[in-house]
């Protein structure tokens, strides 16, 4: 076998390597990143990055909805924040059943406006009373405005052990009651008399 046959041979066997490798790779390559071509990439996926759900309803958005209730789970409070991103106001329809059946709130909205209700800023809470869930559970609620196709959320019950939550279960609001005071009396309003 002469030089010129060995160099023949050895630049075919180069070759054949070189093209097998570059093919190796390019499967390699397709192999590791195929998915991302046929699979929907996560990120592209809508999800809560909270322990509360949220739906937006036309231009009002509702986000981080939890209920926070006590074990009989007969009252709670809603843990919520409505965001109209509109250029209009907005009376939004919060719905929900109790044991008589179902009952309606109404937040009303400021064009650009967000409220928050159940959490530490502000105070005001969104009491749910003569309700019956238990922490765990998930708790229905409808939330629609106008007439824009309303939506359900399906709200995940705490009861408030966790850190974050203490402090924000409901407090029932207090009802007057009349005082009597020791020692005072009602004098009446003299009345003018006809002559």
């Amino acid at each position: 076998m002469g030089y010129c046959t060995f160099r023949g041979n050895l630049e075919g066997f180069v070759k054949a390597r070189i093209a097998a490798s570059v093919v190796l790779a390019a499967a390699l390559m397709l192999g590791t990143t195929a998915c991302s071509f046929f699979a929907t990439n996560a990120t592209l996926k809508h999800y809560d990055p909270s322990d509360g759900v949220g739906v937006t309803v036309g231009d009002v958005q509702v986000r981080n909805a939890i209920v926070l209730t006590k074990d009989d789970g007969a009252t709670a409070s809603l843990l919520v924040n409505f965001i109209n991103t509109g250029e209009r106001d907005r009376e939004v329809l919060v719905q929900y059943s109790d044991s008589t059946g179902k009952v309606d709130r109404t937040v009303r909205l400021d064009a650009g406006e967000t409220k928050s209700y159940g959490g530490r800023i502000g105070g005001q809470q969104l009491l749910l009373d003569n309700i019956t869930t238990t922490p765990g559970e998930l708790f229905p609620i409808w939330v629609q405005y106008g007439d824009e196709t309303g939506k359900q959320m399906l709200v995940p019950v705490l009861d408030g052990s966790q850190s974050e939550y203490v402090g924000l279960l409901p407090v029932p609001t207090p009802t007057a009651t009349p005082t009597n005071i020791p020692g005072a009396t009602l004098t009446p309003t003299p009345s003018a008399t006809a002559k």
